[in-house]
């Protein structure tokens, strides 16, 4: 049955038709309300906005999704959906546009065309005008001025000088993404109105192989991660996650060299049940997941989750010379959070959800809670730590390890992140040669897992646990200094270490046992290490009267300062500490059964 709508103006909740087709000067206006907190219209088939003054407005949380048919739309009418930058005239939001030019009537999906897309709201909610843009460096929020030179498209590439400029009057295929700067003025909240063909149906886009792509979310309805990362063409096609860029907004400045930012890096399980998400490198957390302001950081708390919003773009890495995938099968009625919308995570998921809609569109509660930090709570059945490393209190490399008897020491899609890398100081699992900043195993207390920490200059580097999940209580998480013969329990305290320019790819190590070599323990009993700086004296107090066999004092780059050998069984040792610069040392006991060892601080 094919409804031709004349005039229909409608606040309803699910509105279902097997093809749809608005003509002469009518639309059919979709929006939420105080009565109706979810709306979505489906059409089974395909939808033709007949003539040029011929609309579809979705409003709030409105949103169009179609059957599984591969038939594009038609007419040359426009849909019109709203969407919200997150960032000002100095930064970049990546997109993905849900609509395409309405140059011509025919029923493919058509190029998306900034000049013939985006529009300025003039008057909420249905009145917009076309947006005007400059060659300049800023953009204007009111009126709605974009800077055409910061629009770009990849589609493939591995470096920076694989952008493609699109300009204004450029194209940018369906389903691929495309950068572009937000606005002065607009708090970093700049509206936009995407008007347009709506996109429906299979859209494919080109990678290769460890190249990314930019691609994104092409629907005018949200986009389920799940689907589309597990999504049988593109299991072949790309590694399983999804990298979203992030600017620390605090930076007003167009020079490359200045931009500080990164890749937030996502995937989720084929189950569903669990997702992996790690930050961008450029904020550093204390221990309480707060924010240290003495590195730059990102005002913003994004993060990414399973529903992807309308608009929003990714990068995707290759695995193969081929092409990945959107269908309507990946699309779904999911909400985002209200016109403050983040765009790049910008679900709500503490909402409920519907359960009462039909066909493959069903919205349910996919079974992931969060805790107050905005971490998932896992399965019982996975175990999970995260680790920060801090690089001189400037950014954090935030990794972690899934454990979940169904890993194995292979890649594991949907559990594992390659690394998006990016930054000059950096540190990685490693695996078959590649780095990761997320992976999955079997968990074993026998496992050795290599960390690689690249040093792009001298400086402070702190490794800490972030969350552990699941473990036994009394299970260690070892950091393993090879160099200094160092074990430290970093679910007990941190370690830092200064190193020199360099990449460190076999000194470090995440270990579950310490083979009783130089383990760091809250207390050293019987022994009790104290540095008095006053007296400029090292004490090694040893009340039992032990055997010691040797006591030996490195500084935080693993260089030995002294080693005092066989020492006698008495109960005090002291050492001078007088002519040492000021700083952070360690002191190691080693006795016939047992080392271990503790930071002190030397102030003289």
């Amino acid at each position: 049955m094919k409804w031709k709508i004349l005039v229909f103006l409608c606040f309803f909740s699910k509105h279902l038709l097997a093809q749809l087709s608005v003509s002469g000067n009518n639309y059919i206006y979709a929006t939420t309300s105080s009565n109706v907190s979810d709306l979505y219209l489906f059409v089974e088939d395909d939808v033709n906005i007949e003539n040029t003054n011929s609309f579809i407005y979705l409003r709030s949380d409105a949103q169009l999704l179609q059957g599984t048919g591969n038939s594009g739309n038609s007419g040359v009418g426009q849909l019109s959906t709203y969407q919200n930058g997150t960032t000002h005239n100095y930064a970049y939001n990546y997109w993905c546009s849900p609509v395409g030019n309405t140059d011509s009537d025919d029923n493919s999906n058509r190029s998306f065309r900034p000049n013939n897309n985006i529009y300025d709201v003039t008057s909420a909610p249905i009145t917009s005008s076309l947006a005007t843009y400059t060659s300049g460096y800023d953009g204007t929020s009111s009126p709605l001025v974009i800077s055409n030179r910061w629009i770009y498209t990849y589609n493939p590439g591995s470096s920076y000088s694989d952008w493609d400029f699109t300009n204004s009057s450029g194209t940018v295929s369906p389903g691929y993404g495309f950068t572009m700067k937000g606005t002065s003025g607009s708090s970093n909240n700049q509206l936009y109105d995407f008007r347009g063909k709506p996109n429906n149906g299979t859209l494919t886009m080109n990678v290769l192989d460890k190249e990314w792509t930019l691609v994104g979310n092409p629907y005018p309805s949200a986009l389920d991660a799940l689907e589309f990362i597990h999504d049988t063409q593109n299991q072949t096609a790309i590694n399983g996650s999804l990298y979203y860029w992030e600017q620390d907004l605090t930076v007003n400045s167009h020079n490359l060299a200045d931009y500080v930012g990164g890749y937030s890096a996502y995937t989720i399980s084929s189950d569903g049940l669990t997702e992996t998400f790690t930050p961008a490198t450029f904020d550093t957390y204390n221990n309480d997941g707060t924010l240290n302001t003495i590195g730059s950081s990102s005002s913003s708390g994004k993060a990414a989750r399973r529903y992807i919003p309308i608009g929003q773009g990714f990068m995707v890495e290759g695995t193969t010379t081929g092409t990945v995938r959107t269908t309507n099968a990946q699309r779904v009625y999911y909400k985002q959070s209200g016109t403050q919308s983040e765009f790049f995570g910008a679900v709500d998921f503490t909402e409920e959800t519907n359960n009462n809609q039909t066909q493959s569109f069903e919205t349910t509660s996919y079974g992931i809670q969060y805790d107050e930090n905005g971490l998932q709570i896992l399965p019982s059945d996975y175990k999970r730590f995260r680790l920060n490393i801090d690089f001189d209190d400037t950014y954090t490399r935030q990794i972690l390890q899934n454990f979940h008897d169904t890993a194995t020491n292979g890649f594991d899609y949907g559990l594992e992140i390659k690394s998006p890398e990016g930054v000059n100081s950096d540190a990685h699992w490693i695996q078959h040669g590649d780095p990761y900043v997320a992976q999955a195993f079997s968990f074993s207390e026998n496992l050795k897992l290599p960390l690689v920490v690249n040093v792009g200059m001298q400086q402070l580097i702190r490794f800490r646990i972030f969350d552990v999940q699941n473990f036994d209580e009394n299970q260690t998480i070892y950091l393993h200094d090879k160099e200094t013969e160092t074990y430290v329990d970093l679910t007990v305290q941190n370690y830092e270490v200064n190193l020199e320019e360099g990449s460190y790819s076999d000194r470090f190590e995440v270990t579950f046992q310490s083979e009783n070599l130089g383990v760091v323990e809250s207390e050293l009993e019987p022994f009790t290490i104290s540095q008095n700086n006053s007296k400029a004296r090292l004490t090694i107090s040893n009340p039992n009267r032990l055997d010691i066999n040797e006591v030996v004092l490195f500084d935080v780059s693993g260089k030995q300062i002294f080693k005092h050998q066989n020492l006698s069984p008495k109960n005090k040792h002291e050492f001078s500490t007088q002519n040492l610069s000021d700083g952070v040392y360690l002191v190691t006991i080693r006795t016939n059964n047992k080392a271990m060892t503790k930071k002190v601080i030397i102030n003289n």
